[in-house]
């Protein structure tokens, strides 16, 4: 059996949850179980911690947080291919409890965690976007690498997405030369354009704590923003701006593309590649993956559905665990997979249920074992 599922995100990583469904399955076998874990991750949180348990050496960077403080973020290493989580960053895990700051904070440090990869010899870099805090269009990203973004004055633009309409001028030449020989792979499970109302300010920024004076502000802030490093560098910024991705991350996607050169899949396909799932598949013949929850965001590009749609191309067996199961049977049948059991059916109790997901995700595995007939 292949154990590839994601983490429960506030209570266990996906090693976790890897080693809790493996000590659950033998539980509750009747016999002798082979069990290959590959612990995945879709591009955001987590996606560092994935490519470090299948093999890449842990590194780690003083940068600048999203609040400007410095922060220690890491990234993952094999050769010359790094995994880059832009969360470790600039994520909302780096702003203090109930502080939010949808037009201030900044993806400069992820500018720096990208500048500290190639240091380290990367010239392919995966580049892991989701969970930030930011709406900044990846400027402060693209100013830590050597763009120069000025106002009327000739002063550097502020941090955040907000400063942005103040923007006058944009000279992207100074950008570090290692960037164009480095493939860079723009990894999201989102393909929202930057701006409008499936933009990034729209759909994310309620999350980050923007209001929707916020939300205006900032969507016409980045459309301003793509009309200056249009003037800049052509116009395919102005197509950039529309191209799947953009939006991811408040916008940093559109920053990786206009600016890096990177290339957009889907986080997902991105890691599984990476992480060498295509080999532990051809070992299974039963694959378990899952997530905290299940639901209808897991069907449009999460860890789950494209673990199930890997492995259903190759005739596998998909089961599933979850902390919450909030889609339909036949729902998940089309995703792949064949049935999904969730650790509220023995907690219903939310909080109870997160604080205590490691023993009770194997007593669910047991269950699962003794279903299968494992």
């Amino acid at each position: 059996m292949l154990i590839a599922a994601d983490k429960f995100k506030g209570s266990l990583t996906a090693a976790q949850v890897a080693e809790h469904v493996t000590a659950g399955l033998r539980r509750g076998a009747s016999g002798t179980v082979r069990v290959e874990t590959l612990p995945v991750a879709d591009g955001g949180d987590g996606t560092v911690d994935a490519a470090v348990a299948a093999g890449f050496e842990r590194r780690e960077a003083r940068v600048t947080g999203p609040l400007g403080e410095p922060v220690t973020a890491a990234y993952a290493l094999r050769q010359d291919t790094a995994v880059v989580e832009m969360a470790e960053a600039s994520g909302l895990r780096h702003l203090p409890p109930g502080v939010f700051a949808p037009r201030t904070a900044t993806t400069y440090g992820t500018g720096e965690l990208l500048r500290a990869a190639l240091d380290a010899g990367a010239r392919t870099i995966v580049f892991g976007v989701g969970g930030s805090a930011t709406t900044d269009g990846g400027a402060g990203m693209l100013s830590a690498l050597g763009a120069r973004l000025h106002t009327a004055d000739g002063s550097p633009v502020g941090p955040g997405g907000g400063a942005l309409r103040e923007l006058a001028t944009a000279d992207l030449s100074a950008l570090d030369p290692r960037l164009a020989r480095t493939a860079i792979v723009l990894a999201s499970d989102v393909d929202n354009p930057l701006t409008g109302p499936k933009g990034a300010p729209a759909v994310y920024g309620p999350q980050k704590g923007a209001s929707e004076a916020d939300v205006a502000e900032l969507d016409a802030a980045l459309a301003h923003y793509a009309r200056v490093l249009e003037e800049a560098i052509g116009g395919r910024a102005a197509a950039y701006a529309q191209a799947p991705g953009a939006g991811a991350a408040g916008g940093i996607g559109y920053g990786a593309l206009v600016g890096l050169g990177a290339t957009f899949r889907p986080g997902i396909e991105v890691m599984l590649d990476v992480l060498g799932f295509a080999a532990a598949l051809e070992r299974a013949d039963l694959v378990i993956t899952g997530e905290g929850s299940l639901d209808e965001q897991t069907l449009h590009g999460k860890a789950p559905a494209g673990v199930a749609a890997a492995a259903r191309a190759r005739g596998r067996r998909v089961l599933a665990v979850c902390g919450r199961l909030a889609i339909d049977r036949a729902a998940l049948n089309a995703a792949g997979i064949e049935r999904a059991y969730a650790l509220t059916d023995l907690e219903p109790d939310p909080e109870r249920c997160m604080a205590e997901a490691g023993p009770l995700l194997e007593r669910t595995a047991a269950r699962l074992a003794a279903d299968a007939s494992l």
